[in-house]
């Protein structure tokens, strides 16, 4: 028996800052498919993740928005975790870098560094906004691009030319915060110095055996030209973790956001009343494997083993890097619908088509994966259902209707079973490896060997002639017994799916070896179809709607934060002008919201009980991803209560509550004054 490993598995963590995309989807998918393959070898899996809650965009979002940045994080921590659960990424805790558990953890780390000696300090140049008093991140800058003169570009690099520059390289700057005309200011920095751990570094890249050649290549230009010492402070305003004894300064977000796996991994032991240490022992045999993209290798291949081995912590075991996911050929795009968020995906189709897609694309390279929607269906429609699904759905019912639901205690080909169980080992080394298009392509050859097997003896003819009921007994029998193999195999990929065959088949598909024993003599369920088939009409729709988000969002996004002394956001155009008489046929009426319920079945309504003084009404609301059903009962609001009603599938609804926002987290439902009583009509 192999022995136990003891695995720390982690994905890059999300910014609180922005819904989930299809390109977070692919990297959580990727590290989801390894953690379930290990607990199926009977391994300890902690499989663990976090938003990344620090930094200013976080801070001046909820500023604009009227909330506290503790607010901010935690709606879209909640945001995030609902899509990673609705795509079956089965992480042990979902925690948040701004937490108990984290700044005890960047404090040991930050004084344990300190004390080696390895934190200076020095002044540096700024570009300051006078305005909002603030430093300004090089991506809170706009100006001209000093190579190419494109306007409306950012303090770091220019999307038309694709220079990179520095801030003061760029012509004609502006805050993007207030619109004012930024100036350079010293302030004084914090820095660790990476030059003292290129040994250290040089030595772990060369025997972790877990990094890729790419990633082996690209470390190697770096130390090749000089590792720089790491800016690892900010100044105030700022919303992050203060550092210890210094006034107005704050850890950079980078110090912080990998912490954050440690943090949730301590609180997980906490919790659990299990030991922490032997995970951060540098000397343990436990293991800790991050899956990360392409754009933030440098901070997990430089910054955190130097954090860590500074600390006398336990470096990472192993650094997964993959590219970008692209859509249709090109680069996730707004201007053409091909940004597509997690929750607009979700709206159209079933997430196991998808990991199964990502799955089917992804190697052990760094490559970027392509997401083209023709081939998306092709390959969804062709290897899940016309390949593997179709096994059972060929052979289910002879087992329901001719043999009371029983397979047979004997198979038609035992040979053909052995042959798929002798090819265990290397599907689940391919897994392990993450050369997961290697497996996927081995599994569908054999599942076109089990539907050759079952088109061969054809029991739909054989259950016709006399005699032959036992062989197409033991036939059924076999091509389940085949389509439970192919199943166990691809549960790491496609778990809802699995979870619908494991049903069907009454079993389970918790460990990897459990399918060197056949079901024979065994009650299995009626079949009911496991997936359906996508059209081209599905994915047009999803392109549709994820144009149609991006729009709105586009057209109610404010270019700049208004602020003290800043200028005003832009607003959306105000409409045409109506006559009075127009204006006045629309009775708008204070309502208390008496009762506030989610709707079963619907992504974004809340059914909403209006009291009217006189008489009460039913409005569904879309409102959901912004608020809890408890936080509104009780409240005033104003609705339109002349609307005609309007039949929907969950109900009739009988007017309409106003608000304000582009949608998701964003919207404001509108209140009275106070004094203002259910019935009165606004004038």
């Amino acid at each position: 028996m192999t022995e136990q490993r003891h695995l720390l598995i982690t994905s890059a963590l999300p910014y609180a800052n922005s819904p989930l995309h299809l390109g977070h989807i692919l990297e959580h998918t990727q590290s989801d498919i390894w953690a379930r393959l290990h607990r199926m070898l009977g391994h300890e899996v902690k499989y663990l993740c976090a938003d990344d809650a620090h930094g200013t965009p976080i801070m001046l979002r909820a500023e604009r928005e009227g909330r506290t940045p503790e607010e901010l994080v935690d709606a879209i921590r909640q945001q995030h975790w609902e899509d990673l659960q609705a795509f079956g990424i089965s992480y042990d805790h979902y925690h948040s870098t701004h937490s108990p558990e984290n700044r005890e953890m960047v404090y040991h780390i930050y004084h344990a560094l300190k004390d080696a000696g390895h934190v200076e300090t020095k002044v540096i140049e700024q570009y300051y906004d006078p305005q909002r008093e603030m430093f300004l991140p090089d991506r809170f800058i706009k100006g001209t691009c000093p190579k190419c003169g494109a306007a409306d570009q950012y303090g770091d690099n220019c999307e038309v030319c694709g220079a990179t520059y520095t801030p003061a390289d760029l012509l004609e700057p502006r805050s993007v915060v207030s619109g004012a005309k930024p100036v350079m200011r010293e302030s004084l920095h914090y820095f660790i110095n990476l030059k003292n751990f290129e040994p250290m570094l040089k030595d772990w890249v060369a025997n972790t055996g877990q990094l890729q050649e790419e990633v082996k290549n690209k470390l190697a230009e770096w130390f090749e030209a000089g590792l720089q010492s790491w800016d690892i402070s900010r100044d105030a305003p700022y919303f992050g973790f203060p550092i210890p004894g210094e006034k107005d300064k704050y850890f950079y977000v980078w110090v912080d956001a990998p912490v954050g796996y440690l943090a949730c991994l301590k609180y997980v032991c906490e919790h659990n009343g299990e030991a922490f240490q032997p995970w951060i022992d540098p000397d343990s045999q436990y293991e800790m494997h991050h899956f990360v993209g392409k754009d933030i290798l440098y901070f997990h291949t430089l910054f955190w083993p130097a954090m860590l081995h500074g600390a006398g912590l336990k470096v990472p075991s192993g650094v997964y890097v993959h590219g970008f996911l692209t859509v249709n050929g090109k680069k996730m795009s707004k201007s053409r619908g091909t940004f597509i968020n997690a929750s607009t995906y979700l709206e159209h189709l079933q997430p196991d088509y998808l990991r199964y897609y990502l799955a089917s694309k992804l190697g052990t390279g760094v490559n970027d994966l392509n997401l083209n929607l023709d081939d998306f269906r092709q390959k969804i429609n062709a290897d899940l259902i016309g390949k593997v699904i179709n096994i059972a759905s060929r052979t289910a019912g002879f087992i329901n209707k001719r043999f009371n639901g029983v397979l047979a205690d004997s198979m038609d080909q035992p040979d053909l079973y052995a042959e798929f169980i002798q090819a265990s080992p290397q599907i689940q080394q391919l897994f392990e490896q993450r050369n997961y298009n290697a497996a996927i392509r081995h599994i569908m050859t054999l599942a076109d060997k089990a539907n050759q097997y079952i088109a061969a003896a054809a029991p739909w003819k054989a259950i016709k002639e006399s005699g032959r009921e036992t062989e197409v007994h033991r036939v059924c029998t076999t091509g389940l017994n085949l389509f439970r193999v192919l199943m166990s195999w691809l549960a790491p990929v496609i778990p809802h799916t699995a979870a619908k065959a494991a049903a069907f088949l009454n079993t389970d598909f918790t460990h990897w070896n459990a399918i060197e024993q056949p079901l024979l003599n065994h009650s299995i369920n009626p079949f009911k179809p496991l997936m359906t088939r996508i059209e081209e009409k599905h994915t047009d729709a999803l392109l549709q709607s994820a144009k149609e988000q991006l729009k709105t969002m586009d057209e109610k996004k404010p270019e700049t934060v208004s602020g003290a002394g800043g200028n005003p956001a832009k607003t959306e155009p105000v409409a045409p002008q109506i006559p009075y008489d127009d204006f006045a046929k629309v009775d708008l009426r204070i309502a208390r919201i008496a009762k506030a319920e989610q709707v079963e079945g619907a992504d974004k309504l809340l059914r909403l009980t209006l009291d009217l003084g006189h008489e009460t009404r039913q409005v569904f609301a879309g409102i959901k991803s912004a608020y809890q059903p408890e936080d509104l009962e009780g409240r005033l609001t104003v609705m339109v209560a002349n609307l005609a009603p309007r039949k929907m599938r969950f109900g009739v609804s009988e007017g309409m509550v106003l608000a304000v926002g582009p949608g998701g987290q964003n919207i404001f439902l509108l209140s009275p004054d106070t004094g203002a009583q259910p019935g009165m009509r606004v004038k």
